[in-house]
């Protein structure tokens, strides 16, 4: 009986500490967001191709939710956990305030008390400024119907003291404006104020272009947001051009709600020139249930319209000097989510890595030159597409050797969608299988019934699955062919992670100090490379990761300052140590 009993007991212990472990996982997120993204609601230029896009997202916690605005998406989305979002739809644009066929566009957020306020761009003066108590479903009415402060990127703000406050511009040539409102009537408070402006003949990665290069067009300056730590404010703008991969967030700090504002040395705070998505401008910065923040911003795909893309969101936070940074390194491999407070200098990623960089595929068909390996060449813009939608179209990836795989990542691309704006009701269908010699195939994942649409659909395994094959199986699309821009495999390899690289160089010329070249020696067991850089050893908060080549040209730099690097190398099995600090005058 007393044996009896004490298997009982370990019995009921092995099963409480099972469910308490299940219940504290972390759950993991993967950029861009999986999220049912409208089409575009008008013709891209010259007939280049109907396509998803949205960009300029806000993030809003409200009574214990989250809530996503962006572009042109007939509606906005919300979460309980920051990862399975629920989509509202809400034509929030009256036909008589209504332009060109946009929805609500570049939209700002409040919150006031028990009310969540939302108003798109416009230059009109008859613009509805919307409010709602109960926005996890259509229940919106109108708190100020001819809203008189017309703002094309607005960002709204409630201080402490109750005085609320817009910001707003979208200009290569005007600055950002802030303007007080009463909270009560949402009257204008007194003129418009000029706030910041951009500096790109100091502040190299505010010059325009792809490599902050080009002459010809002066930079955009966009995107207002503003917070409040530690009694400072921090005013937030978007620059040089969305389109472009360099494309990020600065800030300005000041002592009072509009200035005068200082520009933080740390610039832009969030950035992310590589990867498989690239961009991270134009966003939001807000806390978490546990008092976390993090920051939200727009990713660049631009081929088939400049406007082309998609969202992402980064750990963000405020170092012990009242720093605003953004950790963006290994943006777009599986990250945590927080359970509790967390440091945010601290990295959330999972530590899975790549398994099938440029690793060989097969396909059922091509079309055209949008080749197979387009989609594992970690490349957003690229993509393979098959000749048709039909059901049974394949896509299969060798990751070279018997790895342990932790999840997958399935990036869809648009090639002959027929959609415009938001299409309800649409799905993928599909099923991936697994193989350790390619003969034998198991389901690794089943979608057949799904009947959601997931452009980027992000799958966790419940449990790590060894195999060397995967293969995806099409059933069925939403409209287009069935085309992907990035099958992506995360997990562990099973040989050695790099060695540390070796010899870095940053060559920093005295008459074009916003420039620099960097090198390093070629690490033959890397396939890629990850630099950090920052204004001081300890606040390397911007990083650049780089596939396939030991060089970078970087042309962001403040003109006046000195700036810190290091490196460290990566494959599938893992990362390297960092190099020492190499200091640049």
């Amino acid at each position: 009986m007393k044996i009896a009993a004490r298997i009982l007991l370990i019995l009921l212990l092995y099963f409480f500490l099972r469910d308490a472990n299940a219940q504290t996982k972390r759950l993991t997120y993967c950029n861009p967001l999986n999220l049912d993204y409208g089409y575009t609601p008008f013709d891209s230029f010259a007939g280049w191709g109907k396509h998803r896009a949205t960009a300029d997202p806000t993030m809003t916690l409200f009574k214990g939710k989250y809530y996503l605005f962006s572009t042109n998406q007939f509606g906005y989305w919300w979460s309980d956990d920051m990862l399975n979002w629920n989509f509202v739809y809400r034509k929030f644009v009256r036909p008589y305030n209504q332009v060109a066929g946009d929805e609500l566009c570049a939209p700002a957020t409040l919150v006031l008390g028990d009310t969540l306020l939302v108003i798109g761009s416009t230059y009109n003066k008859d613009f509805t400024l919307w409010m709602s108590t109960n926005p996890t479903k259509d229940d919106w009415k109108a708190a100020k119907d001819y809203f008189k402060v017309g703002a094309w990127d607005p960002g709204m703000f409630a201080d402490d003291d109750g005085r609320v406050y817009i910001y707003h511009g979208s200009s290569n040539t005007l600055p950002l404006y802030g303007q007080e409102i009463d909270r009560k009537t949402f009257e204008p408070i007194g003129p418009k104020k000029e706030m910041v402006k951009l500096d790109p003949e100091k502040h190299g990665w505010e010059r325009f272009g792809e490599h902050n290069d080009n002459v010809f067009l002066l930079p955009f300056i966009e995107g207002s947001w503003m917070n409040k730590h530690n009694g400072k404010y921090y005013l937030q703008f978007g620059a040089p051009g969305t389109e472009q991969s360099g494309y990020g967030d600065g800030v300005f700090v000041g002592d009072k709600p509009l200035g005068p504002f200082t520009y933080q040395k740390h610039n832009p705070f969030s950035y992310k020139p590589g990867g498989f998505a690239k961009g991270a401008g134009h966003g939001a910065t807000w806390a978490d249930k546990f008092g976390n923040y993090w920051h939200i911003s727009t990713m660049g795909i631009s081929v088939k319209n400049n406007f082309e893309r998609r969202i992402g969101f980064w750990p963000a936070g405020f170092d012990k000097d009242g720093t605003l940074y953004c950790n963006t390194a290994y943006g777009d491999y599986p990250q945590y989510l927080a359970t509790g407070a967390e440091d945010h200098l601290q990295s959330n990623f999972t530590g899975w890595m790549l398994l099938n960089f440029n690793k060989p595929v097969e396909v059922s068909s091509t079309l055209g030159a949008y080749y197979a390996n387009n989609a594992v060449d970690e490349d957003i813009k690229t993509y393979w597409s098959a000749k048709t939608a039909s059901k049974g179209e394949w896509f299969k990836t060798d990751l070279g050797e018997t790895s342990t795989i932790n999840a997958v990542q399935i990036n869809y691309a648009d090639q002959d969608a027929t959609f415009m704006g938001k299409s309800l009701g649409v799905y993928h269908q599909y099923i991936v299988y697994s193989s350790a010699d390619g003969k034998t195939w198991k389901p690794l994942i089943d979608k057949s019934q799904n009947k959601k649409d997931v452009p980027h659909d992000y799958i966790e395994l419940k449990t790590p699955v060894k195999a060397r094959y995967l293969k995806m199986v099409n059933l069925h699309m939403p409209t287009g062919k069935f085309a992907l821009s990035g099958f992506r495999v995360f997990g562990k390899g099973v040989g050695a992670k790099p060695d540390t690289a070796q010899n870095l160089i940053v060559l920093r010329g005295d008459s074009e100090r916003r420039n620099s070249w960097l090198k390093w020696k070629p690490n033959d067991n890397a396939t890629g490379y990850t630099i950090y850089f920052g204004i001081a050893p300890d606040k390397l908060y911007n990083n650049m990761m780089v596939y396939g080549k030991n060089e970078f040209y970087f042309s962001g730099m403040d003109r006046d300052l000195p700036y810190y690097f290091q490196i460290e190398a990566f494959n599938e099995n893992g990362i390297s140590a960092r190099t020492k600090v190499v200091k640049v005058e």
